[in-house]
């Protein structure tokens, strides 16, 4: 079988389908599958055993997308099937003008993210679901449910995108709940000497992503300005940097709120196994990467309880859980970890096993046999 996996982001971006994206092309490539990629990119990304396509981010949003949907047609009539983490609307339309079958990793609303961004809506993801909106927020939903319904399977990674995916008209047998992956942990150098590597010289907090309104950090500044002698350390990019960077200016944080810039993987996981805790302030999520990554690490997460993140994030057993918007709550949750040792360390010694369960080979697997009996109908 040969498989065509589009991914909108890839290494060195980061982001969920940036780690999931390539750790399926290495599987599907170790079970002796044929893979390609196509994404998007500033640059030409490096090419690895297989070809890695990509169409210039440079382009006018519109001709990029065309220019999407075009390569993936081109590419879809070369394998078996097509398998898509990300620009569903464009891998769909690509799929069917290829002719070839769809899997889809579905990760988010695409109709509630494009009325964000668009303006149109400013509630949680939750309140959009009952919200009516008018032609444009139609329309959104209209475009995501046609992709949607030309997959031949959805996977989703956390049982809440489920209902909301079955909500929309899918049938439950089409949809899947499959959480991410932990990471193959490369041999993390031990905790102190990537402190004074990265420069940690007290407490310190450490996040990974892409720097989008999604993540609502200025609620993790806010929090920050509550405790005294904490810091966060962040690693990423993404369109908010700019504005990310003068709130913390603002607030007063310049020395506690470091922006580390987008980094590799492995040294992602080398920043959650230096930090004390890992961070997360989302005002919606799904079911993030990086909270899996900050666990199999052996750090403790204190998020958000939005969306899936309260399937792998046990309040009080691997982590700690507050309201999301209420930096008060999370500031408040900030000094409990760090004043309670016992607390601290019944949360770290917990924290790696609790993800024992989400090993990439058991996981990836299942996508495979899915795949399988799509190329095969």
């Amino acid at each position: 079988m040969k498989v065509l996996v589009v991914t909108g982001i890839w290494p060195p971006d980061v982001g969920g389908p940036a780690s999931h994206a390539p750790e399926l092309a290495h599987f599907l490539r170790s079970r002796g599958h044929g893979v390609e990629v196509v994404t998007t990119a500033d640059v030409r990304p490096a090419q690895r055993e297989y070809a890695v396509r990509h169409v210039s981010r440079r382009l006018p949003v519109g001709a990029r997308h065309a220019a999407v949907a075009a390569l993936v047609a081109r590419r879809a009539r070369a394998v078996d099937a097509v398998y898509a983490t990300s620009m569903l609307g464009r891998s769909a339309l690509g799929a069917v003008l290829g002719r070839r079958p769809l899997v889809v990793k579905l990760t988010g609303d695409e109709a509630y993210e494009r009325a964000r961004r668009r303006g149109r809506f400013s509630g949680d993801l939750d309140e959009f679901q009952r919200h009516e909106g008018g032609r444009d927020v139609a329309l959104f939903r209209w475009t995501r449910d046609l992709a949607l319904g030309r997959a031949a399977h959805v996977f989703v990674p956390s049982a809440y995108l489920r209902e909301l995916a079955v909500g929309w008209g899918l049938s439950r047998e089409h949809v899947s709940v499959l959480p991410n992956a932990a990471p193959e942990l490369p041999s993390l150098r031990p905790r102190e000497e990537l402190r004074r590597e990265l420069g940690f010289k007290g407490p310190t907090l450490g996040f990974a992503g892409r720097l989008t309104a999604a993540k609502a950090l200025e609620v993790a500044f806010a929090a920050l300005v509550q405790v005294e002698g904490v810091a966060l350390a962040i690693a990423g990019d993404g369109p908010d940097r700019r504005s990310l960077e003068r709130a913390a200016h603002e607030l007063g944080l310049n020395g506690r709120v470091t922006f580390l810039g987008a980094q590799p993987r492995e040294r992602v996981l080398e920043l959650f196994h230096a930090a004390d805790a890992s961070l997360l302030s989302s005002s919606w999520e799904n079911f993030p990467h990086t909270v899996v990554e900050a666990l199999a690490a052996g750090t403790p997460v204190i998020a958000t309880a939005v969306g899936g993140v309260p399937e792998v994030v046990r309040d009080g057993e691997n982590g700690l859980l507050v309201p999301p918007g209420d930096p008060a709550a999370l500031a408040a949750a900030i000094r409990r970890y760090l004043g309670d040792a016992e607390l601290r360390a019944r949360l770290q010694a917990a924290a790696a096993p609790s993800v024992e369960g989400y090993r990439p080979e058991m996981l990836l697997a299942q996508i495979e046999t899915q795949l399988v009996a799509v190329a095969q109908r």
